[in-house]
Parts: C-alpha cells; structure tokens; sequence
C-alpha cells in the first residue's frame, strides 16, 4: 500500500503525492550534494567552478521548488512567480558580475 501526502488550498481541487516522489527528490537532492562537494576538489580554473557550482546549485533549486515546494502541481500564475524569482536571480548575479570585474584591482603580496 502506497503513501500519499495531499496538498489542499482553498479554491483548488486535491492531488495526491506519493511519498516515494519525495524520497526520490531526497536522494537526488543527496547525489548533487555529493558531486558538489567532489567538483570542489576537481583542479579546474576558477569561472568554470563557479559555473559548475551554480549549474548544480539551479538543478537542486529547481528540484526542491518542483516537489517539496509544490510548484510542479500548482498553477501557471504560481509558475510565473518562480520564473520571475529566476529572473531576479539572474539580474543579481549579472549586477554582482559587473562589480567585479570593473573593480581597479591591485596585486598585494600574500592577499
């Protein structure tokens, strides 16, 4: 006999989730965590370890939003807000950029 958790709002009709989608997401979740921290210690240049460290990171956001979050089974307005959380995610990261690398940076020894 399967498990289910039920999600309820007002207004909105009942879907069932198994509890094995969540134990599954967990283990996902678990598995990025590990190749997270293994491609810490793969020797590669700096940008490319950022960007593999984020390209994990939105994989294991978007898991968590999908299924524990339930966005995956709610509405599209719901769905707009989430992309429109990405999109901000994305200004922020463009912003920080930018700051960075027009910075007058100044080779100090032993910093």
């Amino acid at each position: 006999m399967a498990s289910y958790t039920t999600h309820h709002e007002e207004g909105h009709e009942h879907h069932l989730v198994p509890v094995r989608v969540y134990s599954w997401t967990l283990v996902a979740l678990l598995v990025l965590l590990i190749v997270t921290v293994g491609a810490g210690f793969i020797p590669m240049p700096i940008w490319l370890g950022t960007v593999v460290a984020l390209a994990i990171a939105m994989v294991k956001t978007y898991l968590v939003m999908a299924y524990f979050m339930h966005v995956k089974f709610s509405g599209k307005l719901i769905w707009l807000f989430a992309a429109a959380g990405f999109f901000w995610l994305v200004i922020m990261v463009i912003f920080a950029y930018a700051d960075y690398i027009t910075r007058p940076w100044e080779p100090v020894p032993g910093f």
